[in-house]
């Protein structure tokens, strides 16, 4: 998380570093947001084994960023801040599409009740998941807010029952 935080705020610094991307605006560094999946092993469980559970951890950029100004955080990072996970880090773009998402407050454990809830709107709505895969948006940082008060924007993508 922390390679992630140094690059998004590499970014959001350019202008204050004497560069100002084109399309620049004031913004605020925005969530760290993970997408989960199970291992195929995991898919054929009737019950979640977290030891099944893989993710990617991101964070998303403003329109603005291209390849180029990617290249100069990196590039910053790595002069003021190295990490040994930066050559790990990925640049690229999602789409979800159609989806169903709920905000989730409380701890993370909690979540399948806030899924039993969205699986119910996606059955009364002639709608199905495209995956198991799920998207989750941190909207509180589970190191300063009690686990009772985290905030959490969980997506799944759907497409309609043909």
């Amino acid at each position: 998380m922390g390679v992630l935080y140094s690059l998004a705020y590499a970014v959001r610094m350019m202008p204050k570093q004497g560069y100002t991307p084109a399309g620049y605006f004031e913004y605020t560094v925005y969530p760290l947001e993970g997408i989960w999946d199970l291992t195929e092993e995991g898919k054929k469980l009737d019950t979640l084994n977290k030891d099944e559970l893989l993710y990617t951890i991101m964070i998303r950029q403003p329109d603005f960023v291209t390849k180029e100004i990617v290249d100069r955080a990196f590039e910053h990072v790595e002069k003021k801040k190295p990490h040994p996970f930066l050559n790990d880090v990925r640049f690229g773009t999602f789409q979800d599409g159609l989806s169903v998402q709920m905000l989730h407050v409380g701890p993370y454990d909690d979540e399948p009740q806030s899924f039993k809830v969205m699986n119910e709107f996606i059955k009364d709505n002639n709608l199905e998941k495209t995956s198991l895969q799920h998207r989750e948006i941190y909207l509180s940082d589970f190191r300063k807010v009690e686990p009772s008060k985290l905030k959490t924007v969980l997506r799944y993508k759907v497409k309609p029952i043909e």
